[in-house]
C-alpha cells in the first residue's frame, strides 16, 4: 500500500508518524512545499492548552482527540527523547480582570495533572487587577526542535519526503491508495472550503531565561517559555491574509506583556513571527470517497482531510493524526485492501 500525504506542518508529520505506526509495511509519502520554519506550525508558543471553542464533529470526539493529544506529548515528554523532540512540562497561570468563565476550560481540567484556582496570592505575581485565575500544569512543544524531529524519525522509517506543489488534490498520482490532506490554510483553494478563515497571529520571541512559568491575560495576552526563548503575543486577527509583521501589533504585543512582567523590558528580542491559523468552526477531519469520471478509467485516490485546527493545531494534532488514520483503515476495510 502507499500513501500519499500533503502538507508537512505538525499536522501531516504526526499523522505520517501515525500512518507508519499502524501500517508498517505501507510506503508512506508526504508532499509538501513548505517545511520547518516556513509552515504556521514554527510560529506557535506550542503549549498544550486548547481552546474552549475548539470542535470537532462531536463533543465526544472533540475529547477524544484532546485527550489522545495530551497523552501523545506527554509521552514524549517522559520519553529519553524529549529534548531533541522539544517537549518538556511547563506550569502557568490564566488571569482574567473581567469573567471567571475565561480562566476555565472544560477540555483539561481533569486531564491535566493539575488544574485548580489561583490563590489570592497568586493573583499578585502580575501586574494587573487581577480578580479571577487559574493555575495548571501541562505540556509544551516547541516546533523549532519537533518538526526536524519528527521528519528524521519519519525518514528513518522509510518515509519519503518530496518538495512538491500540489495545484489539485484530484490530479495526484493514481499511485497512491489514500492520500491524507494536512494543507491548513492550503485547504482552503484545494478543497474550495468557504468555511476555512485565516486568523493572523503574530509573536515576538525573546531572550528571558529568568521565566520559567507560562502566563496568560486578558486581550489574548501570553508569556510562553519555550527551550532557548519566551513566546510574546498575541493577536487574532479575523479574516487577515497580512503574513508580513506589523509594527503595530509588536508596540501592542510589547505594552500588554511588558505590563503583566515588567522584567521582560529587558529581554533581547529575538525575532519576531507572524502566522496564519487555518480556522475552521467545526475542525474537518472526514473521509471522501472519490469518484472516477464516466470517461476517466484511472481511479482517483480516496481522501481523507485533517485540517482547519485554528490556533490549537499543535496542541490537537496528535489527537487528530490518530481519528484520521481510523478513517483511512475503515476506507480500506470498504475497499477490501485489508
Amino acid at each position: 500500500m502507499h500513501f500519499g500525504i500533503v502538507g508537512s506542518g505538525v499536522i501531516g508529520l504526526t499523522t505520517a508518524l501515525e500512518l507508519q505506526n499502524n501500517f508498517p509495511n505501507a510506503k508512506v509519502t508526504i508532499l509538501a512545499d513548505r517545511f520547518n520554519e516556513d509552515t504556521t506550525s514554527y510560529v506557535a508558543a506550542g503549549i498544550f492548552r486548547p481552546g474552549t471553542s475548539f470542535m470537532g464533529p462531536t463533543q465526544e470526539i472533540t475529547q477524544q482527540w484532546i485527550t489522545d493529544a495530551f497523552h501523545y506529548w506527554d509521552d514524549i515528554r517522559r520519553s529519553s527523547k524529549a529534548s531533541l523532540a522539544g517537549v518538556c512540562q511547563l506550569s502557568g497561570y490564566i488571569f482574567s480582570s473581567t469573567s471567571p468563565s475565561i480562566v476555565r476550560n472544560h477540555f483539561i481540567e481533569k486531564l491535566l495533572p493539575i488544574y485548580r484556582q489561583a490563590t489570592d496570592e497568586e493573583l499578585k505575581l502580575c501586574q494587573g487587577n487581577w480578580k479571577y485565575g487559574s493555575f495548571f500544569t501541562t505540556c509544551v512543544t516547541e516546533s523549532r526542535l519537533f518538526l526536524p524531529y519528527a521528519t528524521q524519525k519519519f525518514k528513518e522509517a522509510g518515509g519519503v519526503v518530496l518538495f512538491h506543489h500540489v495545484n489539485s488534490l484530484k490530479a495526484l498520482p493514481e499511485k497512491y491508495d489514500i492520500v491524507v490532506n494536512c494543507t491548513g490554510m492550503g485547504a482552503k483553494e484545494l478543497c474550495g472550503d468557504q468555511q476555512l478563515v485565516p486568523i493572523r497571529g503574530q509573536v515576538l520571541k525573546v531572550r528571558a531565561p529568568w521565566i520559567k512559568t507560562a502566563f496568560y491575560g486578558d486581550y489574548d495576552t501570553y508569556i510562553v517559555p519555550g527551550f532557548e526563548t519566551v513566546t510574546l503575543g498575541g493577536c487574532r486577527q479575523y479574516d487577515s491574509y497580512n503574513a508580513d509583521v506589523c509594527k503595530y501589533d509588536s508596540m501592542a504585543i510589547k505594552e500588554r506583556c511588558y505590563n503583566m512582567l515588567p522584567s521582560l523590558h529587558k529581554a533581547e528580542v529575538v525575532r519576531e513571527l507572524v502566522g496564519l491559523r487555518p480556522h475552521r468552526s467545526v475542525v474537518r477531519v472526514e473521509k471522501e470517497i472519490m469518484q472516477p469520471p464516466p470517461k476517466n478509467l484511472k481511479k482517483p485516490p480516496n481522501f481523507v482531510h485533517n485540517y482547519g485546527h485554528g490556533g490549537y493545531g499543535v496542541t490537537t494534532a496528535p489527537g487528530t493524526a490518530k481519528y484520521a488514520v481510523k478513517l483511512v483503515r475503515e476506507l480500506l476495510v470498504g475497499n477490501s485492501k485489508l
